[in-house]
């Protein structure tokens, strides 16, 4: 690929002239003190995420109202279909924010603004490609997912909905990773919230006023996810952004190309693999019972908390990671990740201790079965286990897609899902049972804590002493 100054050298002037609202956004990835540059990208951004968690939990309290555990179950059996398009989703938005944010670092605009205007154009492309295929294959899909006699039927409306609007899901996610990428966080949460509050108000508008249930649910969600669409496009329609999409550059480069899939495929491939392990999850947990599936689906809708604190902070180290990356400050990457290590750690230790206090309580919320509240919290308070370690790895990953090397990125999420969570959850289940299948990813947490943190800094310090 070509080098980024190469392609054009108004970049960091356009930078300088732009006044001084843009200039915090520079001076906070380039020179601020390195726990406040984790903190001021990533705690907006844990604060969106928290906006996200009623967005999941969302449909989840409302249809537990209903109190029809079998409809509960469904919205957690459809759930991987929204992973695959987050997945898909996740190979544009990662691979082009990866290039905005080095070309930033570089001083190159006019090769962040071709590869932003890319993201545009692929992400229409991909959700018409992903409702294609998933509307054709619907129940097919819908019987992998470990729906049965009693839940079919349910998944296969809240499925088809999703289907529909998966412009809305998809454009969404990557327009608000676009965002980010330039630094510009409090706009990317602003989507967040309209389309959170969109759903919370929709919600019992179409599951009780209309009489819809679950596909009412299923409709809340995408007019929620389009209206957080449309508020990410209206900063550039605006022009509120550092960058902004242009019909000038409306045929992406094949080099640009080329780097947003190098970058952006992996991505895509290590939340597959996630869905994998989380469709592996399901029909190991329906040999209990639907009620089980049903239980650990809010046990884990509930751990989603926990979960976005640390992707919060991770996405926020994205762009930070990448610019420095961009401009050769490889012992500030070293120190950006200390300092966002032990403070995700320390936020999740205290999570956790909450969630095992109050396990019970926290499942009762959702539904009024003590079988469900039962099973519930016992996975709740195996699953938890898992948050102060997640943080390390999933900071980690993201680094090396922001430096452009999603090899090592792909690589950790494979040990941490073929070669070490699916199988566990495998031979654990059969030799403990039902513990050994809840208990199979705190194991694989702490052990890829260790090995994502050791490879990561092992790279960093030979880069900073190339560089020397």
């Amino acid at each position: 690929m070509r080098s980024t100054h190469e392609h054009g050298q108004g970049g960091a002037e356009a930078v300088a002239e732009a006044g001084t609202k843009k200039d915090r956004r520079i001076y906070i990835l380039s020179e601020a003190r390195p726990e406040k540059a984790v903190i001021s990208l990533g705690l907006p951004l844990v604060a969106g995420m928290f906006i996200m968690v009623l967005y999941n939990l969302t449909d989840t309290f409302f249809i537990g109202m209903l109190r029809d555990d079998y409809q509960l179950a469904a919205v957690n059996l459809a759930y991987p279909v929204m992973m695959v398009m987050i997945a898909v989703s996740n190979m544009i938005g990662t691979g082009a924010s990866s290039l905005i944010a080095r070309s930033m670092g570089a001083g190159d605009t006019e090769l962040a603004e071709h590869t932003l205007t890319a993201g545009y154009l692929l992400t229409v492309v991909n959700s018409a490609t992903v409702a294609a295929a998933g509307l054709a294959l619907r129940n097919p899909i819908v019987s992998l997912l470990g729906a049965r006699s009693n839940t079919f039927d349910y998944t296969a409306e809240y499925v088809t909905v999703l289907l529909i609007g998966s412009l809305c899901t998809m454009g969404n996610f990557t327009f608000g990773q676009l965002l980010r990428s330039e630094g510009s966080v409090k706009y990317s949460i602003a989507g967040m919230v309209a389309g959170t509050a969109a759903n919370i108000v929709l919600d019992p508008v179409f599951i009780f006023g209309f009489g819809w249930e679950i596909l009412g649910a299923a409709v809340a969600t995408v007019i929620g996810n389009g209206v957080g669409m449309l508020v990410s496009i209206s900063y550039y329609v605006r022009k509120k952004t550092l960058l902004r999409p242009s019909v000038r550059y409306i045929r992406p480069t094949s080099q640009i190309l080329k780097e947003i899939f190098w970058v952006g495929v992996p991505a895509t491939l290590e939340t597959l693999l996630t869905t994998a392990a989380y469709v592996v999850n399901n029909n190991l947990a329906v040999a209990y019972g639907e009620l089980t599936v049903a239980a650990m689906g809010i046990a884990q809708k509930i751990l989603s908390i926990g979960n976005y604190i640390y992707q919060g902070f991770a996405a926020g180290n994205q762009p930070l990671m990448g610019y420095n990356y961009g401009a050769e400050n490889y012992s500030r990457m070293l120190q950006v990740l200390r300092a966002g290590v032990r403070i995700v750690s320390g936020i999740e230790l205290f999570v956790m201790a909450v969630f095992g206090i109050f396990a019970p309580k926290l499942i009762r919320l959702f539904t009024a079965s003590d079988v469900v509240i039962r099973i519930g919290a016992k996975v709740l308070r195996a699953l938890m286990c898992v948050l102060p370690f997640v943080g390390a790895t999933s900071m980690s990953r993201t680094t090396f897609q922001s430096m452009g090397k999603p090899q090592y990125a792909f690589g950790i999420t494979l040990v941490r899902q073929f070669f070490l969570y699916i199988p566990l959850l495998l031979l654990l289940n059969r030799r403990f049972g039902f513990n050994g299948l809840i208990w199979a990813q705190p194991v694989t947490e702490v052990i890829m804590m260790i090995v994502s943190l050791m490879l990561l800094r092992r790279i960093l310090l030979g880069l900073e002493r190339r560089k020397m």
